[in-house]
Order: structure tokens, then C-alpha cells, then sequence
């Protein structure tokens, strides 16, 4: 990492445009990087300040917020002490330091920072829930139940709170107020999928499955990709007798993620159930796979060998079962009975005395210990069991989802990124770029041949070929190195070859892939002063000047989407619905123009690049000038009738003029070709 970190500072100082290490500047970048989602790249901006000016606190705190992003909770909570220890007002670090630390399950710690950000923002919604969290955790109920009641008082609608403090009441096992908490958080908010998922599972455990059964289907109707919905709602429709249901349940999780352990598991029960022994064994052949150590499933594939005419691998099951489990006596009842069927009668005796002497231990024991175990016959006959819990006793029995972890704790930070939000919100699909690198869809989406970008591929000759996405991947570290390189391989070449506008351009590219915009304006600005129909550069260039205004908003601490995500959201999908037109007031700011007259030239230079009228008509919803939008939208849909993202931007702008018939018809569209989300919204709608 060193070396790295040595190279990298030896490649920022031979750029041309920088002598020395200009901290402000990349500060500003690493910043962009954080803005976009580029954790890994930006963590290699802020190291360079921080080389460079040890003593400022900010790189440290937006150095610590990328490496929590990225999961290294550890990382991100000595980046944030180092911060304090440099500015001990640097307040929004304390409430970082106590979610890394909440995060490590450092409760006692992550309270104390907790406390002493709620001593600068006492009223801050998320600080009061994550203080009640981590008292759960402590098992301070009474503590928690007070920030709880704080919170609600000033924030009586605060869904999240009512979740975090019904969670509180189960662990007190207060059914009745973990009840009427789930009931408010739905009153206040029925688009959020956890309150129907949470309240269904405290319906399964009081056997209303019927409710719990509903509350399931809700939940999986607002977000059809959370996992363990699945699963719960297979376990309420196996106690429904419905097993044929239960098994859907199982393979459409198996269909998300074929490695989900509990999903294999119950399915391979209940395909045991029905004697389909061949594929319940398959099922526990991958739990095994996956999960080596896990003895339950040892000890299931052992049953179900012994039971189609394998006793060799049963038995090599149950020796894995009963080393882990040397007191299981049911075990060697059934290993002696498998070495009598082999002809190893003397090792069937010495396990069938083994096991009889166990069972005598055992009967002793639970006799002795029954009058001071009152609970233990319930517990017995309990007909479910936790993921965790690895009782060989209780083989049989399917395994619950419980709540997702990630869902413990919050952290709100004022940059984007992708941070837990239990609120359903209504997003724009996001612009299209111009980039070397894309991430797949969860679902499979249309792909759009751009002859334009062909071309341009063939003709610029670049080490990495051009995408037009609009589900950008981050760079590894590797990439970014790659990507120096190519800069100061561009900048030799550009200096023997000053007219080629392809080196320019390509130089550009490598600027956008490290978020250095300013100079990424100009190769391009270069390139086209060369080529003035390059029509990928004016197309980079107008996504280069987007991402500045936008990341320019952020920094003021406003959204170019405020309105159309917040305000018009709550408007648009609950108050319209064919009853309420919105006003069409236009607030057209001179700041788009340059953008837009872009985004005309390059019409001008290909009257069929659908991504030229996508983006622009994101311009226009940014202004509020639905109908443009509405317009470009139906332009990009004539020349590609597969135009998902078109689809399902055009049906958000109609139903934000009331156009509700037309919109919803435009979600079904997009829906139908893989944007699931458009779904939640027709629900809401209808």
C-alpha cells in the first residue's frame, strides 16, 4: 500500500496542469469521487491532501466516510478520530464515529459519541434512534424508551422510530406495544416495506398467519427483492398447508441468489416432506457446500441417503455429525443401525451402548432440572428455529429470516451514496454517461446499439472501448492506477502529436474515469476545437458540465431534484391520482443553457442519438418543464421502442402534471421491461 500511495503522489506531480500537489483542488475532487459513489477512488484524493497537510481535519472525516461506505467500519472509525483529535468541533464525526462503532457492536463507545452529537443537534432524528438502538443493545430499555419518546415527541411521524422502538418492545417480549408501534409506522407511511415484513413476522411467532400471510404479500409488492420476505412468507404458507406455495417462495429466492443458505435449507425440508429425496439431497449438497460446519444439514443429507440406499454416505454424514455433537444419542442410534446394515456389527454394538448410556444421562438430567425449567417444554415444542441456532435436536425444523442487519443501525451523511433509507422514495432513472465501465441491472434490461458509438470506438482508436450507461461502475484501485498512467501516456504523445483531437479526447476520458473534471472540460473542449462534429465529445462534455452543477447543488446543501423527489413526490402520488393537476410553472435558470445548447448541437450532428433527448429531457424536469421533457422523452422512445429508462421517466413526468392514465400506462411499459420499482408506484396510484 505504501509503494502505492508513493507511485500515486509521483503520478499526480507529472501532470502538466499541476506543478505541485494543489490540496483545495483535490479536495475538491476527492469530494466529487465521495458525490458519485467512487469510494476507492476517492479515499486515494483525500490520502494525497492528507500527505500533503497532515493537520487539516476534513480529509480525515470525508476519508472516513468513504471507507464506511466501503464496510471498513474500523477504518472509517480512526479516520474520524483522527479528525476530532485535530478539530474537536468537527461535529458530524462524532455521529460517524458512533456508527462505525455501532457498526463493530462497540455499543458502550458508539453511545458516548451519540451523546455528545446530540449535545450540539439535540433534536437530530437519526442520532435519537441509534441512541435508542445501541441502549437496546445494552439491553437499557428504559434509557432507550426515553430517546425513543424524544424522538416521537418532536417527530410524532418519524416511521423509522416507531420501527426501531417496536423492535425494542419484541426483545421485552411486549407483543401488544410492538403491535401498535407497527401499526402507527404503517399509518404514518404504508410504502415502507419493513413495517409489513415486521409486523408479518410478529404475526407468524402469534400464529395469525392469515394476517401475517398479507402482511407478506404487502411487503414483497414494495420491494419484490428483499430475500427473506420470501422466506417468512414460505414459512407462513407451510403452517397454511400450502406447501406448493412455500416452495415457490423458496425458488424465486433461490432465483435471486442461488447461494442463500436458508432458502436451500427449508426447501430442501420440505422437499424431504413431499419425498422428492433426490432433490431435497441436492439442496443440502449446497447448504454443505456453502456452509461446511453446518451440522443440521449433515445430519438431514445423512436421513435422506439411508432412506434412498446410500449407508455409505449416510454414514459419512453422521461421523461428521456426531464429532461436532458427541452427547446427540439419536445419532448413534441411527449410526449403529447403518454399521449393522454394512456388516460392522461389532462398531453397531459399540455405538448402540454408547447411545443407550447417553439416553440414560439425558433422561436423568431433564428429570432432575424440570422443576426449575418451567419454560423448557415450550421451548421444545417451538416449530421454527434462528439461522444461528445450531441445536442438532432441532434438525427438522424450518429456519426464520430474521431483520436484516444492515437495518440496525443508521447513518446520515451529507453526501450521496448508498445509505439505508426505509422511506420509498420516487427517483428520476438516472442520465446516461459515457464511460469505459457499467455494472449489470438486478433485472435484465433492453441494450441500445448506438451506431454513433461504433463508429466513434472504431475511429478514436482508444485502449478501452466507450459505453453509454446509466449504471456507472466505480473503479477498483488497480483501474486507477491503469488510468494515471494512460494520462501521462497521453500527454507524451499529445506533445509530439498537438493537432490529434482522438489523444485529446482519450486524455479527457481518463480525467472523467478520476473525477478530475476541470481538466477533463478541457481535452474535450480541445478536441472539439479539432473536430467540430466529434459528437462524444460535446455529448461527454455536456455530462461533464451536468455533474458540476449537480455536485455544485450538493455542496450548497440543495438538490437539483428537490422538488420533483420531495415535495411533488408526496403531491404527485398521493394527491393527484386523476384529481389534482400540479401547476406548470417553469424555473428555467440560466445555468442549463450552455448544457442544453449542447445537447442541441449533438441533435444537430445525429438527429437519432436517443441519449442526447434522454438526458435533455432530464434538463427539463430539473426546470420543471414537464412537457419538454415529456416531448424528448417520446422523441427517444419513436427512435428506440425498447427505451426502458425513457418509459418509466416519461410515465413519473406525466403523473406530475396529472396526466395519470398516460403515466401509469408508461410504468406498466417499463415495468414489463425490467424496472421493477415502476410497480410500487402503480400500486400507489390505484
Amino acid at each position: 500500500m505504501k509503494k502505492y500511495l508513493i507511485a500515486f503522489v509521483i503520478m499526480l506531480s507529472s501532470f502538466s496542469s499541476i506543478a505541485q500537489v494543489d490540496t483545495d483542488r483535490v479536495m475538491i475532487i476527492g469530494k466529487n469521487a465521495l458525490y458519485f459513489e467512487d469510494y476507492v477512488l476517492a479515499i486515494q484524493y483525500f490520502n494525497q491532501v492528507i500527505t500533503a497537510k497532515s493537520y487539516l481535519a476534513e480529509p480525515y472525516y470525508f476519508r472516513a466516510v468513504s471507507k464506511f461506505m466501503l464496510d471498513d467500519f474500523k477504518g472509517a472509525e480512526l479516520d474520524a478520530s483522527a479528525c476530532l483529535q485535530r478539530n474537536p468541533y468537527y461535529t458530524a464525526a462524532y455521529q460517524l464515529r458512533g456508527a462505525a462503532r455501532q457498526n463493530q457492536e462497540n455499543f458502550e463507545e458508539a453511545a458516548v459519541d451519540y451523546q455528545r452529537s446530540l449535545e450540539f443537534f439535540p433534536e437530530d432524528r437519526i442520532t435519537l434512534v441509534n441512541m435508542g438502538i445501541v441502549n437496546i443493545e445494552m439491553e437499557q430499555y428504559d434509557i432507550a424508551e426515553k430517546f425513543f419518546d424524544v424522538l416521537l415527541r418532536r417527530f410524532p411521524d418519524y416511521t423509522p422510530g416507531y420501527l426501531a422502538r417496536s423492535q425494542m418492545y419484541l426483545q421485552m417480549n411486549d407483543t401488544t406495544s410492538a403491535l401498535t408501534d407497527l401499526n402507527k409506522s404503517i399509518e404514518f407511511d404504508p410504502y415502507t416495506s419493513q413495517s409489513f415484513s415486521s409486523r408479518g413476522l410478529l404475526y407468524f411467532h402469534k400464529e395469525e398467519y392469515n394476517m401475517a400471510l398479507a402482511d407478506f404479500d404487502e411487503a414483497i409488492r414494495l420491494d419484490p427483492y428483499l430475500e427473506g420476505n420470501y422466506i417468512n412468507r414460505g414459512l407462513v404458507k407451510f403452517y397454511l398447508n400450502d406447501l406448493r406455495g412455500a416452495m415457490a417462495d423458496y425458488d424465486r429466492v433461490i432465483e435471486l441468489d442461488e447461494n442463500n443458505l436458508i432458502a436451500r435449507f427449508n426447501r430442501g425440508l420440505l422437499r424431504a416432506q413431499v419425498a422428492d429425496n433426490n432433490r431435497a439431497i441436492r439442496d443440502f449438497d449446497k447448504v454443505i457446500e456453502l456452509q461446511p460446519e453446518n451440522t443440521i444439514a449433515h445430519l438431514n443429507r445423512a436421513i435422506l441417503n439411508n432412506e434412498i440406499g446410500n449407508p455409505e454416505g449416510s454414514l459419512i454424514d453422521l461421523n461428521v455429525v456426531l464429532e461436532t455433537h458427541p452427547e446427540f444419542f439419536t445419532g448413534y442410534y441411527m449410526r449403529s443401525q447403518l454399521k449393522r446394515e454394512l456388516n460392522d456389527l461389532r462398531g453397531a454394538e459399540r455405538d448402540y451402548n454408547l447411545a443407550r448410556n447417553l439416553e440414560a444421562n439425558a433422561h436423568k438430567a431433564s428429570v432432575s432440572n424440570s422443576e426449575l425449567d418451567v419454560t423448557s417444554d415450550a421451548n421444545e415444542k417451538k416449530e421454527t428455529r434462528e439461522q444461528t441456532d445450531a441445536d442438532i435436536e432441532k434438525f427438522n425444523l424450518l429456519v426464520t429470516a430474521g431483520e436484516e442487519k444492515s437495518q440496525s443501525t443508521q447513518y446520515q451523511r451529507q453526501s450521496r451514496g448508498r445509505v439505508q433509507n426505509l422511506n420509498v422514495s420516487v427517483e428520476l432513472e438516472p442520465k446516461f454517461v459515457i464511460t469505459y465501465y457499467e455494472k449489470g441491472h438486478d433485472v435484465r434490461r433492453p441494450v441500445y446499439y448506438s451506431e454513433t458509438i461504433e463508429r466513434s470506438n472504431n475511429r478514436l482508436n482508444l485502449d478501452w472501448i466507450l459505453k453509454v450507461t446509466n449504471n456507472e461502475a466505480p473503479l477498483n484501485e488497480m483501474q486507477i492506477q491503469t488510468h494515471f498512467r494512460s494520462i501521462q501516456d497521453y500527454s507524451a504523445r499529445i506533445e509530439k502529436e498537438p493537432e490529434n483531437y482522438a489523444l485529446y479526447f482519450g486524455r479527457g476520458m481518463d480525467f472523467v474515469q478520476i473525477q478530475d473534471y476541470e481538466n477533463a472540460i478541457k481535452d474535450m473542449n480541445k478536441a472539439i476545437e479539432l473536430n467540430p462534429d466529434l459528437l462524444v465529445g460535446y455529448f461527454a462534455r455536456a455530462i461533464l458540465r451536468t455533474q458540476q452543477l449537480e455536485y455544485d447543488y450538493q455542496l450548497s446543501g440543495e438538490s437539483a431534484f428537490s422538488d420533483i423527489t420531495s415535495n411533488n413526490q408526496l403531491r404527485a402520488l398521493n394527491d393527484i391520482a386523476g384529481k389534482t393537476k400540479l401547476p406548470e410553472i417553469s424555473v428555467k435558470s440560466v445555468k442549463y443553457d450552455e448544457i442544453l445548447r449542447e445537447y442541441e448541437e449533438i441533435i444537430r450532428i445525429d438527429p437519432k442519438f436517443i441519449y442526447a433527448y434522454y438526458n435533455r429531457a432530464e434538463i427539463f424536469t430539473i426546470e420543471k418543464d414537464y412537457r419538454a421533457a415529456i416531448a424528448d422523452y417520446t422523441k427517444a422512445i419513436e427512435i428506440e421502442p425498447q427505451f426502458t429508462e425513457a418509459y418509466f421517466n416519461r410515465g413519473i413526468s406525466r403523473l406530475a402534471i396529472g396526466e395519470t392514465s398516460e403515466g401509469l400506462d408508461d410504468l406498466r411499459k417499463a415495468g414489463e421491461l425490467g424496472i421493477v420499482q415502476s410497480y410500487s408506484i402503480i400500486k400507489r396510484m390505484q
